[in-house]
């Protein structure tokens, strides 16, 4: 995909974790990643990118994880590129 890395992988599993602060703080939040070659990647978050990036997994998006640019390519959001097209065989 244009821009991307040789190593982007497509998004298998999108967690998001969320450790209480002990003293009544907001906590932490984290994402975890983990591609189709079963690669995790474990991201801290803001509660608003959680947010954002659980509204964009909801959707019907294509979610593509390049690590040596740590970087979520979220495709689909309006209208598809040729490399998205699901041949519906999933």
């Amino acid at each position: 995909m244009p821009g991307a890395s040789d190593q982007t992988q497509p998004v298998k599993i999108l967690n998001a974790n969320w450790v209480p602060d002990t003293n009544g703080g907001d906590g932490r939040f984290d994402i975890m990643i983990v591609t189709e070659d079963d690669q995790r990647h474990m991201l801290p978050a803001s509660a608003a990118s959680v947010t954002a990036v659980v509204a964009l997994a909801q959707a019907d998006t294509v979610m593509m994880w390049d690590p040596p640019n740590r970087v979520l390519i979220v495709a689909n959001v309006v209208g598809q590129m040729p490399w998205t097209i699901r041949d519906g065989s999933s």
